[in-house]
């Protein structure tokens, strides 16, 4: 069974692998390692098979620069989508598949007003409140993931007629008042909300943190290490950023300072930190049956605030910033 897991996962990465980018990482690998192209393309099928990883995890955690023995440390891909699978089962997830009954679910933790396209027309109300209240709004697709079908938009520039044409024309459901961002994460990236991962795994009713990352965004409206941003560790204890901010391109060098803003980022202290971890452990203790979640959460001047939870949180975010393989991490939870 195991080997037909993962001839279907290896047809699975075929399809669905970003082959430019990934003939990219090979040279820069072949390069780097100084071992031969097809050595590296027949080491990265071998890994498929024997290490439950994709074509993309191979470069990312840069196996073709490692052991085996260190090689099984990594938590790929399929082995991911099992574990998640197993403690979010399908029946649960669509609570945080959907970004409309995530906040509706966790309205007592979420400040900011939203609004779905199917409870509003132009003379809402609360969609005119809106749109007087906050300069900027936050249009997205309740069921967009990685920071896709997400725009901010000026709110001085839209009737509530023509923000409600705009949703429509370019298939937003979702409108959020923009969270405006604690000053000290703005001076270290203006550019977009930068949020705090928080990975928790509930076992026995117990809530145990995993991982805490700092998501910052580089140029970009949105944090998500997909859509080139990076990422740092952040000490549980402490919320201090414990190391250099990491590119999921494999050609990128680690950030020990902000590409654009030039603050440095190793010794980040996230303020609020003991509010974060509360709002994280309050929602994993109401996550109605998903046992292991990724949190995103914003801090603010005035406290923190829940972005969303996910289901299926990124392996690449967890282990690429600390440049260790977890997986053991996750073994002892059933």
């Amino acid at each position: 069974m195991t080997i037909f897991k993962r001839l279907l996962y290896f047809f699975y990465y075929l399809k669905k692998s970003d082959w430019k980018l990934l003939g990219r990482f090979l040279g820069y690998a072949s390069e780097k390692s100084g071992r031969s192209r097809p050595c590296i393309i027949f080491d990265s099928i071998f890994s498929v098979f024997r290490y439950n990883i994709s074509f993309k995890d191979y470069y990312c955690f840069r196996f073709y620069d490692k052991p085996r023995s260190e090689r099984e440390e990594w938590a790929g891909t399929g082995f991911m989508y099992e574990y998640q699978l197993r403690m979010n089962p399908k029946g649960s997830r669509e609570l945080l598949e959907n970004k409309v009954q995530f906040l509706n679910h966790y309205k007592l933790l979420v400040k900011r007003m939203f609004l779905h396209i199917s409870g509003f027309s132009s003379d809402s109300v609360e969609l005119n409140e809106m749109l007087r209240k906050s300069e900027r709004l936050v249009l997205k697709g309740s069921r967009g993931q990685v920071g896709k079908e997400v725009e901010v938009i000026s709110s001085g520039t839209y009737t509530p007629q023509k923000l409600l044409d705009y949703m429509k024309q370019h298939h937003y459901d979702l409108v959020e008042e923009f969270v405006i961002q604690h000053n000290d994460l703005n001076e270290l990236s203006p550019s977009g909300l930068n949020t705090i991962r928080i990975i928790t795994q509930t076992d026995k009713n117990e809530v145990i943190f995993l991982a805490a990352r700092l998501r910052i965004s580089v140029n970009s409206p949105v944090d998500n290490m997909g859509a080139g941003n990076i990422a740092a560790p952040v000490d549980l204890k402490t919320g201090i950023v414990t190391g250099p901010g990491v590119f999921s391109d494999i050609t990128r060098d680690s950030a020990s300072v902000h590409p654009v803003t030039g603050i440095k980022i190793e010794g980040f202290r996230i303020p609020h930190w003991e509010r974060v971890l509360e709002l994280a452990g309050t929602a994993a203790q109401n996550a109605s049956g998903n046992r292991s979640v990724g949190w995103d959460i914003a801090v603010t001047e005035e406290g923190v605030e829940l972005i969303e939870g996910n289901h299926n949180w990124c392996k690449l975010l967890w282990q690429l910033p600390v440049n260790r393989g977890l997986k053991a991490d996750l073994m002892g939870f059933k």
